[in-house]
């Protein structure tokens, strides 16, 4: 495991895991959103293509996402690992609901220097919003990822809940 994608849906620890075992084991890690929004009012990085490209080209390094569609198959292609957080919407629901909450009421600067805010709540883009209406797309995407022959090569760690994701984690 030298080159991790680290996968789930909005709100399933992706981040957080990705952290630790960057932590764990000194690999660089790369936080897919903070490389896709670069400015204000939600500004996408005009490099982003090219940049996600140049990291990926390192020997190590764990990256929280499934990847954005214009990066998706070189992440994958790229990647020699796949840890699959593969959670339900009871799990995350309430997680991304309390974490939305947090960063609205602390006005907490995100990717960009952005913040979610109350407005955002109505918003279809919103985390919750996304979370929601995404997750069952999101799980048959990385689903059929997973079983493609093309990405065959990869290691695949699938985990259905928090409790063994933690479990493998205190073990490696």
């Amino acid at each position: 495991m030298e080159r991790i994608l680290v996968v789930g849906v909005t709100g399933a620890g992706k981040s957080t895991l990705a952290r630790a075992l960057s932590d764990r084991w000194g690999m660089p890690y790369h936080e897919m959103d903070a490389l896709y929004f670069n400015g204000p009012d939600w500004a996408v990085n005009d490099r982003f293509i090219e940049d996600v490209a140049q990291l990926t080209t390192g020997t190590r390094w764990i990256i929280d996402s499934l990847g954005y569609p214009e990066v998706r198959d070189l992440l994958w292609e790229r990647a020699d690992s796949v840890i699959w957080l593969d959670y339900s919407k009871r799990v995350v629901m309430p997680r991304v609901l309390r974490r939305s909450f947090r960063r609205t009421v602390t006005r907490e600067a995100l990717f960009g220097g952005n913040r979610e805010t109350w407005r955002g709540w109505l918003s279809r883009e919103h985390p919750a919003w996304w979370a929601w209406s995404q997750h069952t797309i999101r799980r048959r995407d990385i689903e059929r990822r997973a079983r493609d022959p093309r990405f065959a090569p990869l290691e695949v760690r699938h985990f259905g809940h928090p409790e063994d994701a933690a479990k493998w984690l205190a073990s490696v």
